[in-house]
């Protein structure tokens, strides 16, 4: 009898079983892992229910990180921004009429992650989005148009404000942001441009996503020489829900 295993068993056929199982292992662990992010959802309905589907989601990991603060993922008591919009309809998947001014509600393309109230920081410690005035040791190419002294124009014409610096990051050597002085309630203030929003052309700073009133409600930075990773998410927003909100035009039907 000896050697005779492989008579009575097809080691192939095992195998394939093996791989099957592992496959399917696999899949599980996988698609567990991916609720690390988004997860748990919120429930569309009026209960505004916890859901997890399954699997459920994976118990937290623990990140600790350089300066001595941890990070948890998924997110452990995470804090989302406000709702504020309701339904237009009583069925699910029903469309969100913001409350208030809609290009600061939060919600559909202006919406926005709750991150860290911190500056993103470079390898040695420094913020890493900051002012050109600040950042001296960089410069605007010489070929390439300076948008300082500009004005910025909405998408309805009318002038927004002036550029006053430009932001640059000092891990990626681009920039990021244009800072505008602009007009608002309480006086002459600065705000800050996406630099992917905004179009540099002709001695001009053109920007299609908000018109030139918009300006001066673009949310600010507490600091006047660096931004936090949520204010960023909430500058980002604005000109983000200005793409639908802006003017109730454009709200309705291309055709």
């Amino acid at each position: 009898m000896k050697g005779a295993l492989g008579s009575y068993i097809d080691i192939a056929q095992v195998m394939l079983y093996l791989f099957w199982v592992f496959f399917a292992c696999l899949i599980y662990y996988l698609h567990r892992e991916n609720k690390r992010e988004g997860y748990p959802l919120e429930h569309d309905g009026p209960s505004r229910k916890i859901v997890q589907g399954w699997p459920a989601v994976p118990k937290a990991k623990i990140f600790h990180l350089r300066d001595g603060t941890t990070r948890s993922s998924p997110p452990i008591n995470s804090i989302e921004p406000p709702l504020n919009a309701s339904a237009v309809g009583r069925s699910l998947g029903t469309p969100m009429d913001p409350h208030g001014d809609a290009m600061l509600a939060a919600v559909g393309p202006g919406s926005y992650a709750m991150r860290a109230d911190v500056p993103d920081m470079t390898f040695d410690g420094h913020p890493k989005l900051v002012p050109l005035s600040v950042a001296t040791d960089y410069h605007l190419e010489t070929a390439d148009p300076d948008p300082r002294g500009m004005p910025v124009f909405g998408a309805d014409g009318e002038v927004g404000g002036t550029v006053k610096d430009v932001w640059v990051d000092r891990a990626e050597y681009i920039l990021r942001y244009i800072e505008l002085e602009v007009k608002a309630a309480d006086g002459p203030a600065r705000v800050l441009l996406p630099m992917t929003a905004a179009r540099i052309r002709n001695g001009r700073v053109t920007v299609n996503s908000i018109y030139g009133q918009h300006f001066a409600n673009v949310p600010r930075t507490r600091n006047a020489d660096s931004i936090t990773l949520l204010e960023e998410e909430k500058v980002m927003a604005y000109y983000g829900g200005g793409n639908l909100y802006a003017h109730p035009s454009r709200q309705e039907p291309l055709a």
